[in-house]
């Protein structure tokens, strides 16, 4: 190595050593391929399918919302990913997961190197330890993220390093900065988090306009810019949501408000501590405590840590806003105002992890300055919040709770198995599930009469209603939670609950399932795939076809057929 290459290296060894961190961290994917865990819940059960299926359908382009027949005899385009969304690409051109193991690669490194670029250009003094600016990164860069949200989430410290650039250059902001800003949408979800994110860039520039009396047109037009494409990009979504009335979503019955005072109350201190499945952040054992303990410190010598207290009310403020979206007492003005009820306003509540680590960094920076003991109490907090979230890895957590691995979950073999004995192509009948997430027949090419979607036509959910309607009466629970939101039109079993998926090493039998099979037919269901035996199938209309089993399957499949 030469002399300079050595001297290279070792100007950015933390930087290398922030990398192979991580690489340690993705590396189960690689080692373990298919045989990975990964995390079911809103991923397996639902998003790598809608890539899947989607970029198997030869419809990813196309100007009017037309209907895609693999799912509910007609499930609407809008209801899937933008033909734009970069994701969607990986998996046309590489297998499910390939192309999940890129995407998680290309989020992390993101995650890491615009946390990186925005605490040292912008959040801490330039003499900051790498300690700090390091460690705060990695361990930002190691969140258990919701892994189809790509830079939802994880992006937005890179887009926020972005338009601080641009708001403090201008027109001689650096070329890169203008490309990332381009880039970013197609990697990020609008709806989700980035339409919030934008609406407080945009109050920046709002509020720096009117204390300077300065447009910054550069500012503007970066917002513009960024705005401007991911409306292009989901122009499908837009078009469906605003002029284009062919079907009315069962969003408009959505009843979301349901919480007393009381639970609002608990969930707002919930999320504040612990955060929501989708944005976790690993809070409340280090973190918040770095935080008080820096603010009192800072207090104790007379400074004023003001960003450092904002910051920390600001996520009090976002999680309070989260939870009382939920109260009862929301619901009148949502009735009457219909976008209350179709868009989730608590969704602003994604922008808390990045919050939390801008604050983590700040507070660490307080505790850098107390001489020797300070310093070590700040390299072993580092050390240890990077440890806790190094465990959270999918492998490590998904194996821990016994959940199927990405190749078990699927089963090819077995389901490729029933498609045999059926002998018809699959376009030519319907199935539903019990007992297992309606994605995993959808993955294997059955066309599906239950699906998991975002959207879809409000009248199909009150057909398909009618083929549960004697489990939910059975369980005010399930009944409430299909009639107030539906986005999972699952064959519902109230012995089951909210439970989907039952293995052949758990797969009690239902003793009486209240099905109108009448109505299923009606639908054009032939064939039911169940995870348990039917003790009652032949009373309401079901025989028994075959028993489906693999070595290395999980699932054992009862295949019904619908007489």
């Amino acid at each position: 190595m030469s002399s300079r290459a050595f001297s290279n290296f070792m100007r950015n060894k933390w930087i290398w050593a922030g990398c192979l961190i991580l690489l340690a961290y993705l590396s189960p994917y690689v080692i373990y391929g298919e045989d990975v865990h990964i995390r079911v819940h809103d991923n397996m059960d639902s998003n790598i399918v809608w890539y899947k299926v989607l970029a198997e359908s030869g419809s990813i382009f196309t100007l009017t919302d037309v209907s895609l027949p693999y799912a509910i005899d007609g499930l609407p385009r809008s209801a899937l990913p933008s033909a734009f969304d970069a994701a969607l690409w990986l998996y046309v051109l590489f297998e499910p997961m390939t192309a999940y193991t890129i995407s998680q690669t290309i989020m992390r490194f993101t995650a890491f190197f615009g946390m990186y670029l925005l605490l040292t250009r912008f959040i801490v003094k330039k003499e900051t330890t790498p300690w700090i600016t390091i460690g705060v990164s990695l361990a930002f860069a190691m969140l258990p993220y919701w892994p189809s949200g790509a830079l939802s989430i994880a992006g937005m410290p890179l887009a926020l390093y972005v338009f601080l650039m641009i708001r403090k250059h201008r027109r001689e902001a650096p070329k890169h900065a203008w490309i990332l800003l381009c880039l970013i949408p197609f990697f990020a979800n609008f709806v989700l988090s980035f339409v919030f994110f934008l609406a407080v860039i945009g109050l920046l520039w709002l509020i720096d306009w009117i204390r300077t009396k300065d447009w910054n047109g550069s500012f503007f037009t970066a917002i513009a810019i960024m705005t401007g494409i991911f409306l292009m990009k989901d122009y499908l979504l837009i078009t469906s949501m605003f002029f284009d009335d062919s079907f009315t979503s069962h969003r408009e019955e959505l009843e979301l408000s349901g919480n007393t005072f009381e639970r609002s109350y608990e969930l707002a201190w919930e999320n504040f501590l612990y955060g929501h499945t989708h944005d976790e952040a690993v809070q409340a054992y280090i973190i918040i405590p770095v935080i008080l303990l820096a603010i009192l410190l800072a207090l104790f010598k007379n400074r004023q840590p003001k960003w450092l207290f904002t910051l920390f009310l600001a996520n009090l403020a976002l999680s309070f806003w989260y939870a009382f979206w939920y109260w009862e007492g929301w619901q009148p003005l949502k009735e009457s105002i219909s976008v209350l009820n179709t868009f989730n306003f608590a969704r602003i509540h994604f922008m808390d992890p990045p919050i939390w680590y801008i604050a983590f960094a700040l507070a660490l920076g307080i505790l850098w300055r107390l001489k020797k003991v300070g310093k070590l109490l700040v390299m072993l907090l580092i050390i240890s919040q990077c440890a806790l979230l190094f465990v959270l890895t999918e492998e490590f957590k998904y194996r821990t709770a016994s959940t199927p691995t990405f190749k078990e979950f699927y089963s090819e073999e077995l389901f490729s198995s029933i498609q045999d004995y059926i002998g018809e192509s699959p376009d030519d009948y319907r199935v539903v599930s019990i007992g297992l997430h309606p994605t995993i027949a959808q993955y294997n090419g059955f066309y599906t009469l239950d699906t998991y979607n975002n959207s879809f036509p409000l009248e199909y959910k009150h057909d398909f209603r009618e083929i549960i309607a004697g489990e939910l009466d059975k369980s005010p629970m399930l009944q409430n939670y299909f009639d107030t939101w539906g986005g999972r039109l699952y064959m519902y079993v109230a012995e089951h609950g909210k439970d989907y998926m039952f293995t052949k090493d758990r797969n009690e039998p239902i003793s009486d399932l209240a099905i109108d099979t009448d109505a299923l037919k009606e639908l054009g269901g032939v064939y039911i795939l169940s995870a348990v035996p039917i003790e009652n199938a032949e009373d309401i209309g079901l025989s028994l076809e075959e028993i489906f089993t693999e070595q290395d399957s999980p699932w054992e499949i009862y295949l019904y057929y619908v007489m």
